[in-house]
């Protein structure tokens, strides 16, 4: 069975109504970045940045996955799937995929600020002060912010250099780390990107791209591939 990797972003998520930092001039909701994504936001203000993961948890919560997201659940049929997907959201997992590895953290999780490897599930959309770790430390999202290491960046490369079939959908290619995993594909990989602002890639072997939207672009895709 061949093996696909996937890499997920923004994009898809958008269809489904969450909103993209990228498409909202810098801010999430009226939100600063700075003070909602970073450390140091968390540092100084740590009511505000709870407050804005929550509120983001709940509209995360009325989601539901699109065309897109069904089309990658019905690759596995055939083939193997793995997604790496830079969303926080769970949409990906609500499909029906059984294989999904969060670049960036995931929502609906949340871990110790004294032990990074003590993470726990979230039930419903809140998280609040004086939520606690078992070793009695305030729970932050289990998000990677801005200026923080990518713990799951290895493995995602690892993935990637097996991948006989690369998709790229949603994403704009500018956010490093992960722009730069279709660096790691095989030359004999093949490749598809989807995207209705096409980024910018250099030239390379078995590249196939399709500047539209994530759901219709995903599912002449995965047409494709089903019929081979």
């Amino acid at each position: 069975m061949k093996k696909v990797v996937v890499l997920s972003g923004a994009g898809i998520s958008a269809e489904s109504g969450i909103k993209t930092f990228r498409d909202s001039g810098g801010l999430w909701e009226g939100y600063d970045i700075a003070e909602v994504a970073t450390p140091e936001g968390w540092a100084s203000n740590q009511e505000l940045v709870l407050e804005f993961y929550n509120m983001r948890r709940k509209d995360a919560l009325k989601a539901k996955p699109n065309s897109g997201h069904l089309a990658l659940k019905e690759l596995e049929s055939q083939y193997n799937v793995t997604i790496i997907t830079q969303n926080v959201d769970n949409l990906h997992e609500k499909a029906g995929s059984s294989k999904v590895l969060h670049l960036h953290g995931e929502l609906f999780k949340s871990r110790s600020t004294c032990d990074q490897n003590l993470i726990y599930d979230i039930e419903g959309w809140e998280l609040k002060t004086g939520d606690l770790c078992t070793k009695s430390s305030q729970l932050r999202p289990h998000i990677v912010w801005f200026g923080e290491a990518v713990p799951m960046l290895e493995k995602a490369i690892d993935e990637v250099l097996q991948a006989d079939i690369l998709i790229i959908v949603g994403t704009s290619l500018q956010v490093y780390p992960a722009a730069g995993l279709i660096d790691y594909a095989k030359e004999e990989a093949v490749k598809y990107v989807i995207d209705p602002n096409m980024p910018y890639i250099s030239p390379r072997s078995n590249l196939y791209l399709f500047p539209e939207i994530a759901s219709s672009g995903l599912k002449k895709v995965v047409d494709e591939l089903l019929k081979k």
